[in-house]
């Protein structure tokens, strides 16, 4: 038996203290907006905040996250956070999404970034890039989602 901290709430998960993150999310608590892309940590589908950064939740074990604070696309979207709310707009206003699998992963890659800048500071393009280098949209939707970074870092300004 795991304890684990999801979205504010703790939850005791019956799983190996080697299961991924994922899994415990998906198939044990029912959180379904984290997305499994490729279990290798290569295309960040899977990308939830633990303590506040941005980890590939298909290859950290639950072990990992006991005694830590794990926050999910349905935490940092609700509207409490006003990071990721920022994010979740700027992604409607940019129509970021077209197939949609990625977009948990890019939004949560894209919150913790915004998250660990100075308050105010505009980042470049490059420093967008470069944050969301680890996140891979197959419909090339790359121009769209550095807009939206953007956007949202000039609304949190």
């Amino acid at each position: 038996m795991s304890a684990l901290n999801v979205n504010g709430r703790d939850h005791t998960v019956d799983a190996d203290p080697g299961t991924p993150i994922l899994w415990a999310l998906r198939d044990t608590l029912g959180m379904t907006g984290t997305k499994f892309g490729c279990g290798a940590a290569l295309c960040g589908a899977c990308t939830v905040h633990l303590d506040g950064q941005a980890i590939r939740s298909c290859i950290t074990p639950i072990s990992a996250a006991e005694g830590k604070k794990i926050v999910t696309i349905e935490a940092a979207t609700d509207g409490s956070d006003p990071v990721g709310a920022a994010v979740h707009t700027a992604w409607v206003k940019h129509d970021v999404a077209q197939c949609g699998y990625c977009q948990s992963g890019q939004i949560m890659s894209a919150t913790a970034f915004l998250k660990s800048q100075p308050r105010g500071k505009q980042p470049t393009a490059a420093e967008i890039d470069a944050a969301m280098a680890g996140n891979i949209c197959r419909c090339g939707t790359y121009a769209r989602i550095r807009a939206a970074v953007a956007d949202a870092a000039k609304t949190l300004a």
